[in-house]
């Protein structure tokens, strides 16, 4: 079969490897708080810069989406439409869609352990969109899943000490 010119519509660097931009990962965050105080402050983007120090602007655009713009230690920034997909509060979970440098969906589903203590597993599927990560898609991978890492510990234990100064209704 002769080769064909990938489609450049979307401006970003083609690839001969169709999963090499494409990440999954998942996170789980044991947290000393009531699974549905977890999921109040995890249903809340707009909170999230003051709690985790990589997310550093989430702007609402609508009732269920919003702008959020990040950057962990490499030093380039994201950029982000997350349009809400799904909010189950009694199955404890928060889904989104995510738009701009990154495309695929994200999940958030909190069970509770115990009276104060709880599960958040973060679950992310998408694919790089942002140019020049499609260029260095192959060298600075497992940079980027480290950088990916260190977001999320930073993550949970900003949210732990949130939780443990703002424990106010929802049996703490």
């Amino acid at each position: 079969m002769p080769y064909s010119m990938p489609d450049m519509t979307d401006n970003a660097a083609p690839s001969l490897w169709p999963d090499l931009h494409r990440y999954r990962f998942r996170s789980s965050w044991e947290l000393a708080a009531a699974g549905p105080r977890v999921y109040q402050v995890l249903a809340d983007p707009i909170g999230y810069p003051v709690w985790w120090p990589e997310i550093r602007e989430v702007r609402q655009l609508s009732q269920v989406s919003g702008e959020m713009r990040f950057r962990s230690v490499l030093p380039y920034e994201l950029a982000v439409v997350a349009t809400e997909a799904r909010q189950d509060p009694e199955a404890g979970v928060l889904e989104a869609r995510l738009d701009g440098d990154l495309e695929g969906l994200t999940r958030w589903t909190v069970t509770s352990l115990g009276p104060r203590r709880s599960l958040a597993v973060f679950d992310e599927d998408v694919v790089v969109r942002k140019p020049l990560m499609r260029m260095l898609g192959l060298p600075a991978r497992p940079a980027f899943r480290a950088n990916h890492a260190l977001m999320m510990r930073h993550g949970r234990s900003g949210l732990a000490h949130y939780l443990s100064v703002h424990c106010i209704g929802l049996d703490q």
